[in-house]
């Protein structure tokens, strides 16, 4: 059966009703927009934030009672700065009294394990410098070691076997570690026992100067193991260099005072010109007073001259 007029009529008046109501109760606006948004991810742009972490200082400091000291700034005969002074166990109170006595100081906590803690009066300006100052030099004079690698076959000659001993000797007479490889093609690998008697033999003539980490390994078609200088190389190394540092610094010294002395040679020889050049002032100024006095006829510049 076919739904009446009436019927049809009273679904389209609910329909247009509801839709009015949506309307007005939910109004819905479009507005253009040229503003691109999009989430940033991983760390800000710019350099990294280093984060400065001080050490407890005045009354920051958790404990009552701790072992002061003060630091020496007079050179000693060798040219180098004494130790701390310590002044002994004292109160928080009385350090920083002491510290204020001694021109605004800091007290700042040294080492907290120790029993009593120590502490140490000085500008936390200036023992910040003085840190980072021994960071930097020690930095400076520990360079970081780099791996070589020595790549060969297990199938090596003579003459190559020398080669490659030699060049894994250089680089760690230089400090560095040494990667010896032994490479495998093909079905060679099943022939991997010759490749570690070979990285063994290749340890063994090294004795002297390093030893290996471990035992080989072997990954793929790959046989390696590392080498290592030894304390007494590492130790050498480091000698030389503070040695190379050393004659640098005295040959800087050497230069600055060769170029002092340029400086100072030719203002002595002005000063000596100088004096000079007065002497015949002098006598010039002598000889014209004389010549005012008894005149200057023929008879008297013989008799003078």
């Amino acid at each position: 059966m076919a739904p009446s007029t009436s019927l049809k009529a009273l679904l389209v008046a609910s329909s247009l009703t509801g839709l009015s109501a949506f309307m007005h109760t939910t109004p819905v606006s479009f507005r253009p927009s040229t503003h691109l948004e999009a989430q940033r991810r991983g760390r800000p742009r710019g350099p990294v934030r280093t984060i400065e972490i001080k050490p407890p200082m005045n009354e920051e400091i958790p404990f009552e009672e701790f072992r002061v000291s003060v630091p020496d700034y007079t050179p000693s005969a060798s040219g180098n700065i004494k130790k701390d002074v310590v002044l002994g166990i004292m109160s928080k109170a009385d350090a920083i009294a002491k510290a204020k006595e001694l021109g605004g100081l800091d007290v700042i906590l040294i080492n907290e394990n120790s029993t009593p803690p120590v502490v140490k009066i000085v500008d936390y300006s200036k023992y910040r410098y003085e840190k980072e100052k021994k960071a930097k030099d020690a930095k400076k004079n520990s360079k970081s070691s780099e791996v070589k690698e020595v790549k060969m076959s297990y199938k090596i000659d003579i003459h190559d076997y020398t080669v490659r001993i030699k060049n894994a000797s250089k680089f760690i007479e230089q400090g560095n570690r040494v990667k010896c490889t032994v490479q495998f093609k093909g079905r060679e690998i099943q022939h991997d026992k010759l490749g570690y008697e070979l990285l063994d033999k290749m340890a063994e003539d090294l004795t002297k100067i390093c030893s290996m980490e471990g035992k080989p390994k072997r990954e793929g078609r790959t046989l390696f193991c590392f080498l290592t200088p030894r304390p007494e190389v590492t130790k050498a190394l480091n000698s030389r260099r503070k040695a190379e540092e050393k004659q640098k610094k005295n040959s800087k010294l050497q230069n600055k005072e060769q170029k002092f002395k340029k400086d100072e040679v030719p203002d002595v020889g002005q000063k000596l010109n100088a004096k000079v050049d007065l002497k015949d002032d002098d006598d010039d100024d002598v000889d014209s007073s004389l010549d005012e006095l008894l005149g200057s006829d023929s008879a008297t510049d013989e008799l003078f001259n």
